[in-house]
């Protein structure tokens, strides 16, 4: 059964336009990854400064070995899309952007019902 990841990322007012700039042009360099089923960024609509990054995985040891990889700690070692903050700072000599996000959260399920967006027939 799948597995869904749910990132909530809580960043200022005027930055959730820099997150969704950083997540797309990161878009696809998870898509590879064994056990990845599939990525979304939620923007919120109602006045809330937290965005959700929502990632399906075939099961959490899918997950787990993702987060172990030498993939995912490039793209979350020094201001990856999902981490907090603004600006830039140098290490070992390349300039990094610092973290959009004030806090992040993680969050875990598994799907308990729902549909497949189908629509019902006439």
């Amino acid at each position: 059964m799948s597995i869904v990841k749910i990132n909530a990322i809580t960043v200022p007012a005027d930055s959730g336009d820099e997150l969704a700039r950083r997540f797309a042009h990161r878009a696809g360099a998870v898509d590879g990854v064994d056990g990845f089923e599939g990525f979304e960024l939620l923007q919120p609509t109602d006045g809330r400064t937290t965005w959700l990054v929502v990632t399906r995985w075939r099961d959490e040891d899918a997950y787990d070995a993702w987060v172990h990889s030498e993939s995912f700690g490039h793209g979350h070692a020094h201001g990856g899309s999902e981490h907090a903050h603004g600006g830039g700072h140098a290490h070992g000599g390349a300039e990094h952007p610092r973290p959009v996000g004030l806090a992040a959260e993680l969050w875990s399920f598994v799907p308990a019902g729902g549909s497949s967006g189908g629509g019902a027939s006439a």
